[in-house]
């Protein structure tokens, strides 16, 4: 057991890592809300199994619990399935002591989330992730929120877990396709803020890529510890730090937005979203191509995409990142490399660059 601890006063919480103890979440559980009675467990289509784990783990240790399952996919960050884990809590007699433990992936962990942070205006949430994008990333950190029709995540709040629970054994029955995505995200934490990670990732891509232990736990521990870095020291987006962990995610989100959500998966659409934004750093003369290089095969060796797909028109990408949080009157902000493990924010960058690093191949 590794224990990642998320220092932020009195939201403070850990992230425990293990390897093969699906029982292990029912104590951990208890031990964050040692007067709770009740739970409710969220998972969707695919995590069921998981999910009836969990409860049983749970149940193990005195939670009476019920479990609300949601449609897999992109589609469910909605306020209609946010409307239905309402009436679950509901017919469940939450009172403010009951945990929402999402089971699943970042649209459970997302959903399941928004819905323990309005309910009764607040109940404690555990995370217990199922895919490597949720254990590196979507899972740490308190954002919670549902898409809208007009852009990815507009409605939401910060509300941090009580507890993350890891357990990375249960990646041995993650999809290829859902894998390789969350790996864009562990690349992410190598280019913005830590090159010796990155370094590592190059030299035990194949081992990483075949799901080696020996190389995934440490690789997932040491995302987790940069992702807690820089959550205690920028929790709510205040002070423009916690905004690098958005590397790549400017043009992500518009190629979800614009493709249809689902049409790509949230890591496929960083990758190529990172691989867009670091031509778009050598354009403005932040890096040289040495970088953007790099990047590009090592989310070729994981199976990743490096450019949005074609027929995405321009005008419609560029009308959701005008958009997008970190814009200002419209105007567009990237993160953007400065270095290997460095990453800044950059204001006002012409359209006309972004317009060509679309286009290019």
């Amino acid at each position: 057991m590794q224990t990642v601890r998320v220092n932020l006063g009195p939201r403070a919480y850990d992230i425990a890592l293990a390897a093969g103890d699906p029982a292990g979440v029912g104590p951990f559980v208890r031990k964050l809300l040692p007067d709770a009675r009740l739970a409710l467990v969220v998972c969707d289509a695919n995590t069921t199994a998981h999910a009836r784990t969990v409860a049983d783990a749970l149940a193990a240790t005195g939670f009476r619990t019920a479990t609300a399952a949601v449609p897999a996919g992109e589609g469910s960050k909605s306020l209609d399935q946010a409307a239905r884990l309402y009436d679950a809590l509901y017919d469940l007699h939450a009172d403010r002591k009951t945990p929402v433990v999402a089971v699943g992936g970042g649209v459970v962990g997302d959903l399941a989330g928004f819905a323990a942070a309005t309910y009764n205006r607040g109940l404690p949430l555990v995370m217990v992730p199922t895919t490597l994008l949720a254990m590196v990333d979507s899972s740490v950190g308190g954002k919670t929120g549902v898409n809208h029709p007009r852009g990815k995540n507009l409605i939401g709040a910060f509300h941090q877990p009580a507890g993350v629970r890891i357990d990375t054994a249960v990646l041995g029955t993650l999809p290829d396709r859902e894998y390789r995505s969350g790996l864009a995200e562990v690349v992410k934490y190598g280019v913005i803020l830590d090159a010796a990670f990155f370094d590592s990732l190059e030299a035990n891509a194949a081992e990483l890529r075949a799901r080696n232990p020996d190389v995934l736990v440490p690789a997932v521990a040491r995302c987790c510890r940069l992702k807690a870095d820089v959550v205690e020291r920028d929790e709510r987006e205040e002070t423009g730090l916690r905004a690098v962990l958005n590397y790549g995610h400017t043009f992500a989100h518009a190629f979800e937005t614009v493709g249809g959500y689902g049409a790509w998966l949230h890591g496929e659409a960083v990758a190529a979203g990172m691989a867009c934004a670091s031509r778009l750093a050598e354009r403005l003369g932040r890096i040289d191509g040495e970088l953007t290089r790099r990047q590009a095969a090592l989310l070729t060796a994981f199976g990743l995409p490096t450019a949005p797909q074609p027929g995405w028109p321009a005008d419609d990408l560029l009308a959701v990142m005008r958009r997008d949080k970190k814009a200002v009157a419209g105007r567009l902000r990237f993160v953007l490399p400065t270095r290997p493990g460095h990453v800044e924010l950059v204001d006002g960058v012409p359209e006309e660059l972004v317009r060509e690093v679309l286009a290019a191949p």
